[in-house]
């Protein structure tokens, strides 16, 4: 994975160290709605560390005998974390669900029936609170506070995390392989979705690297396609002073590509910095059509809320929100300079 850039650059991390154990990385899914209250699938959260949400789903399937297709989950989560999630199951009361919950060593929550499965990417966010191990707590508190409150004026580079790549590093290069026909395509479809959006990823990496590199990171281009961060909506930026000013109010930022046959063309400006990108990749549009990747767009500017930043005996311990998709270990890079060393990954 090429380094990425940070934006904070003038200002000296932290270093330190994380992930220790499971406690030190605490994970809180916020739900994009409530359960319904009936319906044919039952709605759970619960709290676990030490496993991959993978393994949660295989393990539920197990204790319960059903199907691990029929169980629905919002979102991937690490398993080197303590990690409180919804899971869906179909047709499983919630004394059955609480007990096979318990009995795999879970904390278990609520139990509450819906009408529908849980989907991929049904939330708006997650809440972290991870502590940061340091020997000179004080000197890294201060430097940690600088940062973080330079971050919440600048925002935050919405990078995909090391994690996203593989344990080893090489899912986009695979996923690469697989879009030009020098692989063949795994035989779980899950693995090659997997592998393909790491490509994805990889390219929208280097949109967003390209455009802090030219001093865009802060500004509209003509063309962009902007989101307004009340309502979600997408428009192409066509006036940029007016656009700029709702920019810098926080109303809308933009959106960098995860390129694919039917993804949302840029214009003008913003349409030549994207071309660069696809200029230097070797997928044809033909290829993205034959394995099916639709493509979309992903916010390039996150604007975050208030970081709670506190010592703790042992360092410090950052407690903050990121929308879904954002990740941690990309703020906690701008923090702990050099990269974070993340020893295993989902």
């Amino acid at each position: 994975m090429p380094e990425l850039p940070t934006i904070t650059p003038e200002l000296p991390g932290i270093g330190g160290e994380i992930k220790i154990e499971p406690t030190h990385f605490i994970v809180e899914e916020v739900a994009l709605y409530p359960p319904a209250g009936e319906g044919d699938h039952l709605f759970v959260r619960f709290t676990r560390e030490g496993q991959t949400t993978r393994e949660v789903v295989e393990n539920l399937a197990r204790a319960l005998d059903i199907p691990p297709n029929g169980i629905g989950y919002a979102g991937l989560k690490d398993k080197h974390a303590r990690v409180t999630q919804i899971f869906s199951l179909p047709e499983v009361t919630p004394q059955q669900a609480k007990e096979a919950i318990i009995g795999l060593g879970y904390q278990f929550e609520w139990a509450i029936p819906h009408n529908r499965k849980l989907r991929p990417g049904h939330l708006l966010g997650n809440r972290f609170t991870i502590a940061v191990l340091h020997p000179e707590a004080e000197d890294a508190v201060a430097r940690a506070t600088a940062i973080v409150r330079a971050l919440e004026e600048r925002g935050l580079p919405n990078f995909f995390g090391e994690q996203r790549f593989g344990q080893y590093g090489d899912n986009a290069e695979q996923g690469l392989a697989i879009l030009t026909g020098k692989k063949r395509r795994p035989r779980q479809k899950w693995l090659t979705r997997l592998l393909i959006s790491a490509y994805q990823s990889q390219l929208f990496n280097d949109y967003l690297t390209l455009r802090i590199r030219r001093g865009l990171f802060d500004k509209i281009l003509l063309g962009d396609l902007a989101k307004k961060t009340d309502t979600g909506g997408m428009f192409v930026v066509e006036d940029v002073i007016t656009d700029q000013a709702r920019f810098d109010r926080r109303e809308i930022t933009f959106t960098g590509p995860l390129f694919g046959y039917k993804m949302r063309q840029p214009q003008a400006d913003a349409a030549a910095l994207e071309a660069e990108i696809q200029a230097a990749s070797p997928v044809t549009p033909a290829q993205w059509r034959k394995n099916r990747t639709d493509g979309n767009r992903r916010i390039g500017r996150i604007f975050l809320q208030p970081i709670d930043l506190k010592p703790i005996p042992q360092g410090l311990r950052l407690s903050f929100y990121l929308p879904k998709g954002a990740y941690a270990t990309i703020l906690l890079r701008e923090v702990m300079k050099p990269a974070v060393p993340l020893p295993t990954f989902e």
